[in-house]
């Protein structure tokens, strides 16, 4: 597409939308910006549209017609008000990820699923960069993939972090290596339903071609069943048994196609669900050109991710650990099970149509009590009512402060609140500073 002197509406004004409107006035396109919010509440925005001269215009479902091409950030559903009016008319409408297609240089590793994204990513890129394999990391962290093509070059991987609400637009982009770590119900305030959802991650793989791969969780049905929708061929990796091709858990050891690749207890991070993603991170990072002997000695150095199981302080025998990126159910499963016992989680925050009834049976017996915060706290308590014992904090500051104060050695407080956080908090890496703030104040 020729965008010079196209005129563009930019819909959603966060990180990914701002980066998209700089890239098109690079393009010599003539951007327009709107969002929901009025320009005051949106970080950074304003001082952008100032000096920048592109136009901002509250948000119409009239002047969505208005332009030939609209660009949705990820954050803007595609039933919004207004995309309707925009279709019939015969407006393009297409997403960020999409737009950097176009522009982005180098070949793509894109990961995806309902938990474990950042921390595999991460991985991926550490995997890569200590084999002296050169990528850029990015997409659903760090730079937004508009943000990435400057730095994009042909000889080099783009690890992209790729959300749902990313991949429900896209149609040209394409990753010669695609991973799915598991699609378990999330976001269902925005997709509707579990089908839809899953039906957004897939995306990653119906764009790939003949000759690129997929590495897929045979231990997911709903991840496996990505192998028959995609031409790419399928690397597996699995935590119950052997694969036909691909890595798996056996004896306490992860193989690779029957070879030894690593002891699991040479990975530095908690939790089984981490074997997962290293086995996925190691299946890419093979596929990419990495050796088995870089890989195994790459992980060993991995110093995990913020804000996922991570280890704030010790005090008086007590431990404190970050896991603010639990924003659903699973993965706060998935924190709980990397514990014995001794928890004291706090859970809460902006409900996202989630059921909290599975957390009940993985409390009973390891939880001392769950700490409620936040606007999902009345419906916590109601699901949970009767399996563990509960106190309602309302605030994080409070619930850290009554676990400390209750808390005995040998115990866990543990952040994993199983909810997103916009209730009180601009994003989960807000939630989890603001909980290390107020655990190095404890004296």
């Amino acid at each position: 597409m020729d965008f010079a002197g196209l005129k563009v509406l930019v819909v959603g004004l966060g990180k990914s939308g701002l980066s998209a409107i700089k890239l098109l006035v690079e393009k010599g396109a003539h951007p327009h910006g709107t969002d929901s919010r009025p320009l005051e509440q949106l970080p950074g925005a304003g001082p952008f549209f100032q000096e920048s001269g592109v136009p901002f215009h509250p948000q119409s479902a009239e002047l969505f017609r208005e332009f030939p091409l609209i660009v949705l950030s990820p954050g803007v559903p595609l039933d919004l008000p207004g995309l309707d009016v925009a279709r019939a008319a015969g407006v393009k409408i297409t997403g960020e990820v999409e737009l950097a297609a176009t522009f982005l240089k180098g070949r793509n590793i894109g990961i995806t699923g309902a938990n474990g994204k950042t921390t595999t990513t991460a991985l991926i890129g550490h995997l890569l960069r200590e084999n002296s394999i050169a990528c850029q990391v990015g997409g659903n962290i760090g730079l937004p993939p508009t943000a990435m093509i400057a730095g994009s070059r042909e000889e080099q991987w783009n690890v992209l972090e790729l959300s749902s609400f990313q991949l429900e637009t896209i149609d040209r982009f394409h990753a010669e290596i695609g991973v799915c770590l598991n699609v378990t119900p999330d976001h269902l305030d925005r997709h509707h339903t579990f089908e839809a959802y899953a039906a957004a991650k897939r995306r990653l793989f119906e764009t790939q071609r003949a000759g690129d791969w997929a590495v897929l969780n045979a231990d997911d049905p709903v991840t496996a069943a990505y192998a028959m929708a995609t031409p790419a061929q399928t690397v597996w990796f699995s935590l119950r048994g052997k694969v036909e091709r691909g890595l798996w858990l056996e004896d306490g050891h992860v193989l690779h196609d029957g070879a030894m690749l690593m002891p699991a207890a040479e990975i530095p991070l908690r939790g089984r669900h981490n074997i997962e993603n290293v086995m996925a991170a190691a299946g890419a990072a093979r596929l990419a050109g990495a050796s088995p002997d870089g890989i195994r000695a790459a992980v060993r150095t991995f110093p995990g991710v913020e804000h996922r199981i991570e280890f704030v302080r010790e005090l008086r025998g007590v431990r404190y650990y970050n896991d603010s990126k639990a924003t659903n159910v699973d993965a706060t499963l998935k924190a709980i099970d990397a514990f014995d016992g001794g928890l004291w989680i706090i859970l809460g925050g902006k409900d996202k149509g989630s059921d909290y009834r599975p957390l009940a049976a993985a409390l009973q017996g390891r939880c001392r009590a769950a700490l409620l915060i936040g606007a999902a706290a009345e419906k916590i308590a109601g699901q949970l009512e009767g399996s563990v014992p509960m106190m309602a904090c309302g605030t994080l500051e409070a619930a850290v402060a009554h676990a400390s104060e209750r808390a005995e050695a040998g115990d866990t407080v543990l952040l994993a609140p199983a909810c997103a956080s916009f209730d009180q908090f601009q994003n989960y890496e807000e939630r989890g500073r603001t909980f290390k703030t107020f655990v190095s104040k404890i004296v």
